[in-house]
């Protein structure tokens, strides 16, 4: 028994100093201070084409004032989005995702997924953050970040002949992009070649375009269509250790992630500046991506092109690029190129959808599933179709527990049995430590000798515990990272399972007038929640089905070990601490259950009441 309270211990220990390694090493830091945006009337440098004759791609150009506010617009409106399509250089620079808000509040503005340079005719509750210096105090507005489309010249090629970011467009047809209205746009370069580009939207994210020239005169031209997607300044991002935020592409099956940090740090490339080009023979796609929203350039199945990744220096902007192979449009002729943009939320359904139709290649590998992705993802889909039927994350969450438990029973049956095995052998332990006395090595020795001839495993106690530890990450993954957690409600005051139960002791569970103090706060700390406490009494139940150990280094460790823990996780995403407290529910029914049937039924509490200490008499 002694053994088995060591073993058990130790797999306390070890699970205890995982999550002290979690905390020390993937807690997130605090958002880093931005400086305040410029003012709308500050000119933004813009995204450039790239040069098809010479190979390079300049990431941007100061150039004129940024015509984008002035141009034009082109609405767009679908189920999912809401926005605008800019006219200067026919931008997709004006997006909402009119799916989510940006808080619990019903009333809080739709995330703002695409920015423009000049965003002064954007309604100040729909911009964004932080407030604009200098304009109007009512608008907010975010960092720029858009799409844009055009052509790069070939070798004898004017650059003012081919279309740029700043090239004013012209509507050939169409009012509103809808998902039952393409729009298309026409620019005449003067020089006799007309440029097309044609939008069409379905009824979720994604965006197809259809970019074409025809060359009306009788010499042949030459130039390469490209697609860039740019974000002026790096992001305000989680600074999450275990989450992707940045450039996700998938060239040929390979799977590419780069943190903004690490962008800023690629290496030199002639005539690129700090850029990677990575080129693609079949499939593949490139873009930015956030914890819950995406913007990706697909170009179409069996389209060769050049993946980017490139930084500014002087501008400050990053750039994910889809650069095509040169066309040569010959007299009369004209020349089309189709691709997608992918510009929405990161739902594991449409994502799917996309990836068989219009086939792009391995794109739920967008959202980031981890190191234990062979686990987070099945149990994704197992909480996803079981959240489908039941209509609600936290039972889903429930159900899953009991699935995973019921994976994991043969092992923890055998884990029960040993400990039961174990207390029948507590007489010939007695008698064998009365035999050898004091001889540790002897004791030792015959321990093993007796485990072997009755068939005992000391260590199989540990094991549902050490098994817990990947399904307790992944589960973690899941919850913390897909958007399908992001502010599901369960019961109650638990609105946002993604997030920490936000009851507190301290103002007596919302009894009190006041506001609980916030969770990174010093006071925060010992703020504990219903649910952590709950996970906490759970724990020491479950302890409390084993008698203390003999040895008093032992007691005390078990003493605190529930207690401790319940510090630790309380703070953890709701829907993580819910799934905690499930599976210690089931594992102490699994247990009693057990141990009762081969006759050596847990002491409950009779072990809780030599736990309480008992007044010496005088």
């Amino acid at each position: 028994m002694e053994d088995n309270n060591r073993n058990l211990i130790l797999a306390m220990v070890l699970s205890m100093v995982v999550v002290l390694v979690w905390f020390t090493f993937f807690a997130p830091e605090p958002p880093p201070v931005e400086e305040q945006q410029a003012s709308t009337e500050t000119t933004q440098p813009a995204a450039v084409a790239p040069d098809a004759a010479s190979g390079t791609a300049p990431a941007a150009a100061t150039g004129p004032q940024d015509p984008s506010g002035s141009a034009g617009r082109i609405g767009i409106e679908s189920p999912s989005l809401e926005g605008s399509i800019s006219l200067a250089g026919g931008r997709i620079d004006d997006l909402l995702l009119t799916s989510y808000r940006e808080t619990l509040d019903p009333e809080s503005p739709f995330v703002r997924l695409l920015t423009p340079t000049d965003a002064s005719y954007l309604q100040p509750e729909s911009a964004g953050t932080p407030i604009a210096p200098g304009g109007n105090p009512e608008l907010t507005l975010q960092k720029p970040y858009y799409a844009v489309y055009g052509w790069s010249p070939g070798a004898g090629t004017d650059p003012a002949a081919v279309p740029n970011a700043s090239t004013i467009w012209q509507v050939e047809q169409g009012e509103t992009l809808t998902p039952d209205s393409p729009v298309t746009l026409v620019w005449d370069n003067g020089q006799g070649q007309i440029f097309r580009r044609v939008f069409s939207l379905d009824e979720k994210y994604m965006f197809t375009v259809n970019q074409s020239v025809e060359n009306t005169t009788d010499r042949p031209f030459v130039a390469a269509p490209y697609g860039i997607i740019a974000r002026h300044g790096q992001p305000d991002t989680q600074n999450f250790f275990v989450l992707h935020e940045g450039m996700v592409a998938m060239t040929d099956g390979d799977l590419h992630t780069t943190k903004y940090k690490n962008i800023v740090d690629l290496d030199n490339v002639p005539r690129e500046g700090r850029a990677e080009l990575l080129n693609v023979t079949e499939n593949g796609w490139i873009g930015f991506t956030d914890k819950y929203w995406m913007t990706t350039l697909a170009p179409a199945p069996g389209t060769n092109f050049t993946a980017v990744t490139k930084y500014a220096e002087g501008a400050d902007i990053y750039q994910t690029e889809t650069r095509f192979p040169v066309e040569t449009v010959a007299p009369g002729q004209s020349v089309s190129r189709e691709s997608y943009l992918f510009a929405g939320a990161k739902e594991w359904e449409a994502i799917r959808n996309y990836e068989e139709n219009p086939s792009i290649q391995r794109f739920v590998d967008s959202i980031d599933w981890g190191w234990f992705y062979f686990l987070t993802k099945p149990i994704f889909r197992v909480l996803h179709w079981l959240n489908n039927h039941i209509g609600n994350m936290g039972w889903s969450i429930i159900a899953l527990t009991f699935i995973l438990k019921a994976i994991v029973f043969p092992l923890a049956r055998k884990s029960y049995i040993s400990m039961a095995r174990m207390r029948e052998l507590q007489p010939q332990m007695e008698a064998l430590k009365e035999r050898v006395g004091d001889d540790r090595a002897k004791m030792q020795q015959e321990m093993m000798a007796l485990y072997k001839k009755e068939k005992v495993n000391p260590a199989a106690g540990c094991l549902p515990i050490l098994i817990q530890i990947p399904i307790f990450f992944s589960l973690y993954k899941v919850i913390f990272v897909t958007l399908e957690l992001r502010q599901a409600p369960w019961v109650g005051w638990i609105r946002d399972l993604s997030a920490p139960d936000p009851s507190s002791i301290l103002n007596l569970f919302g009894l009190l007038p006041y506001a609980a103090p916030a969770r990174d706060s010093l006071v925060g700390i010992i703020s504990l929640s219903i649910m952590a406490i709950i996970l906490g009494i759970s724990m020491w139940l479950q302890q409390k089905l084993n008698p203390a150990p003999a040895d008093p280094t032992q007691k005390m460790i078990f003493a605190w070990m529930p207690w401790i823990f319940m510090f630790m996780l309380g703070g953890f995403a709701s829907g993580l601490v819910l799934y905690w407290i499930t599976n210690n529910v089931i594992t102490i029914g699994q247990q009693y259950a057990i141990m009762s049937m081969h006759g050596h039924p847990p002491n409950l509490f009779g072990n809780i009441r030599e736990s309480i200490p008992k007044r010496k008499k005088k």
